[in-house]
């Protein structure tokens, strides 16, 4: 968990970058601490039906080499950009879940002649107060080298409190032992991110449709933030999604792709 492969190249020449599907391009960009397959796995097979899902690896995740420096917003997005780009797609819809809506956003303010709409899950223009210590948490425990202790705090953060009340220890223990394997690389870099983010300013010149999502249930990301994201953006469709946890089970996250399927039909 430590940065043993300083990232030398600009970003986007060193990114991770997954590629499912043939048709209209739909542009990833995942949370912190997250992955393309973590994020979006439960719907990669039927997006990538009509669509091309171009998924590039943040820094630290995937197979994308750690950084030497820290993250930075602009960079980011750019990079996310280009990977679309570079692979031959002019426009594109961008979904960011989480960090990566804020990517979503700064994407969408810096490229608009590229993006047609964005689709932003468990988003926040500007980190809360329980996000910024949630963050700041995570940072000084993976510095720490506590990966144990990142993991149950993820495992509390991002289920459902069903999920919680009704798994069995060793369930939950099992739960924690395959979240503290998947942790990135990275995740001491993504989460010292967050609370330098701010795209509040970003929000009133985005004019693209803009479908946020906010899970009522997610304790990483307070919904709150999601309809901040929502009002401050004009004419943002904000739709919740109750009970849903900060990463979204089978049943909510299917409830996520019956809305997102309808902004795509309408474009």
């Amino acid at each position: 968990m430590t940065n043993e492969h300083p990232t030398a190249a600009p970003l986007a020449s060193v990114m991770d970058v997954r590629v499912h599907g043939t048709g209209p391009a739909l542009l990833l960009a995942h949370g912190a601490g997250g992955g393309i397959e973590g994020n979006f796995g439960l719907v990669l097979d039927d997006l990538a039906s009509d669509h091309t899902l171009i998924g590039p690896h943040y820094p630290g995740a995937g197979n994308t080499p750690a950084a030497a420096t820290p993250l930075d917003l602009d960079e980011l997005a750019d990079a996310v950009v280009e990977s679309a780009v570079s692979r031959g797609h002019e426009r594109f819809v961008v979904m960011g879940e989480s960090l990566g809506s804020a990517v979503a956003v700064r994407a969408a303010t810096r490229h608009p002649e590229r993006v047609r709409a964005l689709v932003l899950t468990a988003g926040f223009p500007v980190a809360d107060p329980a996000l910024a210590l949630a963050a700041r948490l995570v940072t000084t425990l993976g510095k720490a080298g506590e990966w144990d202790a990142v993991a149950r705090f993820a495992c509390l953060s991002c289920l459902t409190d069903r999920d919680l009340a009704e798994m069995p220890e060793e369930a939950l223990e099992a739960a924690v032992a395959a979240t503290r394997a998947s942790l990135p690389a990275g995740m001491v870099d993504h989460f010292a991110l967050l609370p330098e983010i701010d795209v509040r300013g970003d929000l009133a010149g985005i004019s693209v449709p803009v479908l946020v999502l906010a899970p009522t249930g997610d304790r990483l990301v307070l919904p709150d933030s999601s309809r901040r994201l929502a009002r401050g953006i004009p004419g943002a469709t904000l739709v919740e999604i109750p009970g849903g946890a900060h990463v979204l089970n089978e049943a909510d996250r299917a409830v996520w792709l019956k809305h997102v399927r309808g902004l795509l039909g309408g474009l």
